[in-house]
């Protein structure tokens, strides 16, 4: 099929590779332009944007869709269909009518649970034990088309979300070929989302990511794995902010915040229970176990974290 990728950050990649692997046309490569990163704040392009040059895909950065040379550029391409995975544009209703068949999303969650921009983080958050990947026919509203296939992966207990990322994205990859295997025959079947159920994945917040001891100890886990690897849920103490990457729930009680142990393993006690922090990291260092953590920044059991 003749189509055009529309996706930006890493969880994107594996599905442009297998749509450019099954053979399809693809005429353009849409992504967010290059951003400045790291100490010299030179440009970077985005994952996509790497991938599809290697491939030798015509690449295209528009900041938005609001003009109508825009528009048009994109109707030009004469599309049978637009695949867009993590894009983090949005796009009018002149676009979404522009291939002959639509545009095709790859949203992971099962939908119309977690609509939005964070819906990875926020499944883990809410103690979700499931989640998926589901290929919607894109639509004017946040995530409301119809659903057109659907994969359901279990969320494990010790998941961060950097690990059911690449879960999900490993199944979206298998997911995308399938949809235009199937769209191309006619053999997709368009499912309403429910009515009932439906919830907003916002995007995380800087002060949001600040860990909250009096919460319980579960929740306070899976807000620290729900923020893995990035941004990473953190505390300050001894005027350092610390980020704590892997957390898992532990026994012990006190007042909210209080380190119970410090021998070789980190517990802090949380408003109902306590957590074991397992793997942390100082600004400007790599991530280190609780046991090399405590080696080099000083905590004494009963002290207190903020």
């Amino acid at each position: 099929m003749r189509l055009a990728f529309m996706g930006t950050p890493e969880f994107s990649v594996p599905v442009l590779a297998e749509l450019a692997a099954a053979g399809h046309d693809i005429a353009a490569v849409y992504t967010q332009a290059p951003k400045p990163s790291g100490r010299g704040h030179k440009l970077t392009p985005s994952p996509v944007h790497k991938l599809a040059e290697s491939f030798g895909l015509d690449v295209r950065t528009p900041k938005n869709f609001k003009a109508q040379e825009e528009i048009g550029a994109f109707r030009a391409l004469d599309l049978d269909v637009a695949v867009v995975v993590a894009y983090g544009l949005i796009l009018p209703q002149a676009v979404l009518e522009a291939p002959r068949l639509g545009c095709l999303n790859l949203h992971a969650s099962l939908l119309p649970r977690w609509r939005g921009a964070a819906p990875i983080q926020r499944a883990i958050m809410a103690g979700d034990k499931t989640t998926g990947v589901q290929v919607m026919k894109m639509e004017a509203g946040l995530d409301t088309g119809p659903i057109l296939l659907s994969e359901t992966v279990t969320i494990a207990d010790d998941d961060t979300a950097g690990s059911l990322h690449d879960k999900l994205s490993g199944v979206a990859a298998q997911l995308g070929p399938r949809a235009l295997a199937a769209l191309d025959r006619g053999a997709l079947t368009e499912t309403e989302q429910a009515q009932e159920g439906v919830t907003y994945a916002e995007k995380i917040s800087p002060a949001e990511a600040r860990i909250d001891w009096s919460r319980p100890a579960a929740e306070v886990d899976r807000h620290v794995r729900g923020l893995a690897p990035f941004p990473g849920a953190w505390f300050e103490q001894q005027g350092a902010r610390v980020k704590v990457l892997m957390s898992r729930p532990a026994e012990g009680a006190s007042a909210p915040g209080e380190i119970l142990d410090t021998d070789e393993k980190l517990v802090i006690a949380c408003g109902e229970g306590a957590v074991e922090l397992v793997t942390l990291q100082r600004a400007g260092k790599k991530a280190q176990t609780a046991e090399e953590f405590l080696r080099g920044f000083a905590l004494e059991k009963g002290a207190t974290l903020s």
